[in-house]
């Protein structure tokens, strides 16, 4: 008796980045709300700016029967609501910008409050980034290895990298 011929999905040896793990789940829950080009979901912020993306964030994009173009809808607070009101036009040129062709029509803003519905709890802003501590030997190191170089700008780049090095060997 023969089995029948399953599709075997086979995995590469060693670690898998984890977008390549999630691209597929991103996709498909992007398209339940009509992001057929999930890098408006993931690149929000660098699309619209790290202003805009502070204060809003995409919902859904919604198609018309028979009209031309969609409609994207915003979810931002109240209170800023009026100034997502008059960038309306150049938010929806930057999305437009990143799907490559006029895609959106229009711009819809709706508004909440600061922590959201059941849905959209989370906040605006992201975390605040973590800036490590450096220690007096650690800097002493970086300066020692970055001083026979002329330039001061490059100079400071260096010992910031020499740092972030050292500092990554001593975890």
């Amino acid at each position: 008796m023969s089995q029948p011929d399953k599709k075997v999905q086979r995995r590469r040896k060693g670690f898998e980045r984890t977008s390549s793990l999630l691209s597929t789940r991103i996709r498909k829950t992007g398209e339940t709300r009509g992001f057929a080009v999930t890098r408006v979901l993931t690149h929000w912020a660098e699309i619209v700016g790290d202003a805009t993306a502070a204060i809003a964030k995409p919902v859904e994009v919604s198609y018309a029967r028979g009209g031309m173009g969609a409609t994207l809808t915003v979810l931002t607070t109240g209170a800023q609501a009026p100034m997502l009101e008059m960038q309306k036009d150049q938010l929806r040129e930057k999305v437009n910008a990143a799907y490559g062709y006029n895609a959106i029509a229009r711009v819809k803003i709706t508004q909440t409050a600061p922590t959201g519905f059941a849905e959209g709890q989370a906040q605006f802003t992201p975390a605040p980034k973590h800036i490590p501590v450096v220690d007096e030997k650690t800097c002493a190191r970086a300066v020692e290895a970055t001083a026979d170089v002329a330039d001061q700008g490059l100079r400071d780049a260096l010992e910031k990298l020499a740092q972030n090095v050292l500092m990554k060997q001593k975890r």
